[in-house]
């Protein structure tokens, strides 16, 4: 039998928060960079460019990830969410080899900064933004287990870092006058995003490859299981995987042959009831076995070592 957990309510309004810090810190670094002459502060407006595609981009996978499912995707849709982040990604990837190589022409031809205090503390305020916006998505993505929005709320938080790695770079020319602080901090920089893009990638391959449920997830399901074990029950076949913010569960219930099927069906659902109170938006699929047929251990090759 099969069973699907309640429906998640739409996020799009977070990917237009997303949007709406976009354009916002776009403005204000795009004026920090012409008042100070910054390669840094220019590379910081350049990612927020980069912010605002991938913006847009999970706006447009969150309203596809929210389709019900139809005759063609009878799973849903919610691996759209996985090419979102893999999108977030490659932008940080671009936007750090795009930071690196305007720095390296910087450095081989250093300018002079100008109205740099101003400059500043514009940038500050662009970071501020990002910041309470990044907050909010990672909250809000956690809790509906939206790969989008934590690869969109990362995303944020690197463009914070990339800030902060600028304002210190360009505070230290001022202060110090060496003119070459400012490209090497926007260099480092570069380097240091390079793995949050990565990462997301990486995930998002991974989702895209129906990865199985972390391990303290399946370890859940089998400390629930071993209370019915304990009850004369037994399993096998116990698989699960991730497609976006939602999770499918599916496993054989073993049950005493001289239940009729009404008792094995209550004790099925009783199971699915608990794997999705544990498991929230859990699709959980069972099939019932008599427990004493040689033929129900036949599938059993479909277990897979504790991981």
């Amino acid at each position: 039998m099969e069973t699907a957990g309640a429906l998640r309510p739409s996020l799009t309004r977070y990917a237009w928060l997303s949007i709406a810090a976009a354009l916002a810190t776009i403005v204000l670094k795009g004026v920090a960079w012409k008042l100070t002459g910054s390669v840094g502060l220019l590379s910081d407006a350049i990612e927020s460019f980069v912010n605002l595609a991938g913006a847009l981009m999970a706006l447009w996978m969150l309203t596809l990830a929210a389709l019900p499912a139809d005759d063609d995707h009878a799973h849903g849709h919610g691996k759209a969410e996985y090419f979102s982040s893999a999108f977030e990604g490659f932008l940080i990837l671009l936007a750090a080899v795009s930071i690196g190589y305007t720095a390296f022409e910087r450095l081989l031809n250093p300018q002079p900064l100008e109205a740099v205090g101003i400059g500043l503390l514009v940038s500050v305020a662009a970071s501020a933004i990002n910041f309470a916006t990044a907050r909010v998505l990672l909250d809000v993505g956690r809790k509906h287990n939206s790969i989008t929005l934590e690869a969109d709320a990362h995303h944020l938080m690197t463009d914070v870092w990339t800030s902060a790695g600028v304002i210190v770079g360009v505070g230290l020319v001022w202060v110090t006058g060496a003119l070459w602080l400012d490209p090497l901090v926007a260099m480092l920089v570069a380097a240091n995003i390079v793995w949050t893009g990565w990462q997301l990638m990486h995930r998002s391959a991974a989702g895209l490859m129906d990865i199985s449920l972390p391990a303290e997830k399946r370890q859940q399901i089998e400390s629930l299981l071993a209370g019915y074990r304990a009850q004369g029950l037994d399993f096998h076949a116990l698989r699960t995987r991730q497609a976006g913010s939602r999770t499918f569960v599916t496993l054989h219930v073993l049950v005493p042959g001289q239940w009729t099927v009404k008792q094995g069906h209550d004790w099925a659902e009783r199971i699915e009831a608990d794997i999705r109170a544990a498991l929230p938006h859990a699709h959980v699929t069972t099939h019932l076995e008599p427990i004493e047929d040689p033929l129900s251990m036949i599938d059993k090759d479909l277990d897979r070592p504790p991981g």
